[in-house]
């Protein structure tokens, strides 16, 4: 079992889809909602594993200051093809980092 099919993996992944189009929610936040708090890089990797993508939308993830990082990897096609996905969902970036970001955070996530 890879950590993308990991009982957390399972956990952010239904998170992660509570995020909706417009929105971006950060590593950090996600960890939070799921009850581990300093776990942003396992995240990231769950991120960077996502199999469902994009109905679990892995793109509207970004750092925690705003700033884009990876999408699949850190491939500058890939990093494109995320502010691409952003950019038609009405999330403007602008030099690698979510124009307003404080407006589209997105971390109400419901707890089940």
């Amino acid at each position: 079992m890879g950590i993308e099919s990991s009982d957390t993996a399972v956990r952010i992944y239904e998170l992660l889809r509570q995020v909706p189009a417009g929105k971006v929610t950060t590593y950090g936040a996600l960890a939070k909602a799921a009850g581990i708090p300093k776990a942003s890089r396992l995240v990231g990797a769950i991120m960077r594993g996502n199999p469902y993508a994009p109905r679990v939308p892995c793109h509207r993830v970004v750092k925690s200051d705003g700033a884009i990082g990876g999408y699949s990897g850190s491939a500058d096609e890939n990093i494109r093809k995320k502010v691409a996905m952003l950019e038609s969902e009405g999330v403007r970036v602008r030099d690698g980092k979510v124009v307003d970001f404080g407006k589209v955070f997105f971390d109400d996530f419901a707890s089940e």
